[in-house]
């Protein structure tokens, strides 16, 4: 059974995907031959990057509108390992919030399509000198509605 890591919501729009494929190297390996657990954050982040730049909201257009987000929470299951030279899949699902913050649900497949390993990020949002924003900044918003009326898909 497959958790649910953010609560759906049945008026809400569906998840926005973004996948990313990689090999394992040498060096992400513990000496047992298994991908430590400390490198999958970097690979959810893989995922993360190519859904932000899918949907055109890339940190370095983010940070150009005078908008940050730091990760706020960080969570992993893990399920299956990881070896060197194994081809994973990395799919980034962003879940849909009216609040200031972004909701991404990962799940990490290897090579044979089984899901080696799952988990989420909560990023908050702050302007530029930190200060933590309690709403999206207008052009978010503006996303967000897009997002809400399906021009996103």
């Amino acid at each position: 059974m497959k958790k649910k890591y953010f609560k759906p919501n049945p008026n809400d729009p569906a998840p926005l995907t973004a996948t990313a494929t990689r090999l394992v190297r040498f060096e992400e390996v513990d000496p047992l031959g298994i991908v430590w657990h400390g490198r999958y954050p970097s690979y959810f982040e893989d995922a993360r990057v190519r859904l932000f730049e899918k949907f055109d909201i890339a940190y370095l257009t983010l940070y150009g509108k005078g908008l940050v987000t730091p990760i706020k929470q960080l969570y992993v299951d893990y399920l299956l390992p990881l070896r060197f030279e194994d081809e994973v899949t990395i799919e980034a699902l962003m879940h849909f919030s009216e609040a200031a913050r972004i909701n991404i649900e990962y799940i990490i497949r290897n090579a044979a399509g089984e899901v080696a390993t799952t988990g989420y990020s909560v990023q908050m949002m702050m302007d530029r000198n930190d200060n933590m924003l309690i709403t999206a900044p207008p052009f978010y918003q503006d996303f967000i509605e897009k997002w809400r009326n399906g021009g996103l898909a």
